[in-house]
């Protein structure tokens, strides 16, 4: 049941969002990381600050890893149901041999935790910046106490990220 409810997760949710981009349905954005330090960045290790590289001349976030987890946010007190949860962030990469994509997970009293991730878009090699993307549908009665903003790495070379939203939108 998990690998439909997974599939379901990755599939439905990127249709629903593809037909809702005309304009047509207002959609809010709940977080925003214009990344201008790494104060409240979890994962510590193998990143710093970049202030020279950055999609708003704020800065990113620079990694140099070899196939890991960054931990970027949580957030324990995002109120929403019955929407479109939706990751999003700029990722540029040098260098790169492997790929590198977005992950969130939302926690779920009682039931545990789930994820989804932007496998249809990784980025590799040496790419500009380039808008990534990963869905959750959350039905109603289903909000989430802890979500989390990940960017996992397969592989190894130097990769920033940037401009990270967490948006929601409408599930028609």
């Amino acid at each position: 049941m998990r690998r439909i409810f997974l599939s379901f997760l990755i599939v439905i949710p990127f249709a629903i969002f593809v037909f809702n981009c005309g304009g047509q349905t207002p959609i809010e954005t709940i977080k925003s990381e214009p990344v201008d330090n790494l104060d409240q960045v979890i994962s510590k290790d193998g990143i710093e600050f970049d202030q020279a590289v950055s999609t708003d001349g704020n800065g990113s976030i620079k990694i140099n890893a070899d196939s890991s987890v960054v931990n970027l946010y949580e957030f324990n007190d995002i109120d929403v149901e019955n929407a479109l949860l939706t990751y999003q962030a700029k990722v540029k990469t040098e260098d790169f041999r492997g790929i590198v994509f977005l992950e969130m997970w939302c926690g779920f009293e009682g039931i545990g935790e789930f994820f989804s991730r932007d496998l249809a878009s990784p980025t590799s090699g040496s790419s500009d910046w380039k808008t990534q993307t990963t869905f959750f549908m959350l039905e109603k009665g289903q909000n989430p106490q802890v979500v989390k903003l990940n960017v996992v790495i397969n592989g190894t070379g130097t990769v920033w990220v940037d401009d990270i939203k967490l948006i929601k939108g409408p599930l028609e």
